[in-house]
């Protein structure tokens, strides 16, 4: 993986990897969570206390099954917002969401909006 940064070209690289993991942990037979993704990016890195700290900061289970990027964006902007700032030893609230977003917008053009959610003024 290449080194971690805070701007959208990475995060599209981020959100297709993502789509790439599910992909392949399906094909596998293996569990689309949050412990297998982290297994499958960072093999030597990817202990307890790694795949902990991710998941407190992005506030799910590790082994909890997670749906397609594609379909709920919102809890897959939470894990990689969490994965790059405990990969990058920043806060969690710095990471850029407007360049996380819009990367979204770029990696799934067809998709669920990621501020589906939001009101509307």
């Amino acid at each position: 993986m290449i080194e971690i940064q805070n701007n959208e070209e990475y995060f599209v690289q981020l959100w297709r990897k993502l789509e790439r993991t599910r992909c392949l942990l399906g094909g596998q037979y293996k569990r689309f969570c949050i412990r297998n993704v982290l297994k499958s990016w960072f093999p030597a890195e990817a202990n307890d206390n790694f795949i902990w700290e991710v998941c407190h900061l992005c506030e799910q289970e590790g082994w909890n099954e997670l749906p397609l990027p594609s379909l709920c964006p919102r809890k897959h902007r939470e894990l990689l917002r969490a994965i790059v700032a405990v990969r990058a030893g920043i806060s969690f609230w710095k990471i850029n969401l407007k360049a996380l977003d819009a990367a979204y917008s770029i990696a799934f053009p067809n998709s669920t909006p990621i501020n589906v959610n939001k009101k509307k003024k």
